[in-house]
């Protein structure tokens, strides 16, 4: 009896494993051409949209630079007004300075030859 009936579940699950939906057939070489140009033309389109983006993206790069270089010949200038401007004020200065030590050197010549 033991065997009749181990005899009976493996048969049942001969045919389970029979019994099931049977693979589908591979695709006929005409669908697969099909396919093969959808994806390539799929991909064809990320690339170009890759592309597009790194364009758009090299382009913001360089309108940054430009304004970070623009504001650098900018600040440039405005540091050289700035160093000309104390550049002038010490000379301005300097010849204030030489001019009183002339008229003190005057005064103090003046004082001896009239001692």
């Amino acid at each position: 009896m033991k065997k009749t009936i181990a005899t009976l579940i493996a048969g049942l699950f001969a045919t389970a494993a029979f019994a099931q939906a049977p693979t589908p057939a591979a695709t006929t070489p005409a669908a697969a051409k099909v396919e093969a140009k959808v994806e390539a033309k799929q991909e064809k389109q990320a690339a170009k949209a890759d592309v597009k983006e790194t364009k758009a993206a090299a382009k913001a790069d360089v309108k940054e630079a430009k304004q970070a270089a623009k504001a650098d010949v900018k600040e440039a200038k405005h540091d050289a007004k700035e160093a000309k401007r104390e550049a002038k004020a010490e000379v301005k200065e300097a010849k204030a300075d030489a001019k009183q030590a002339k008229a003190e050197h005057k005064a103090t010549t003046v004082a001896a030859a009239t001692k």
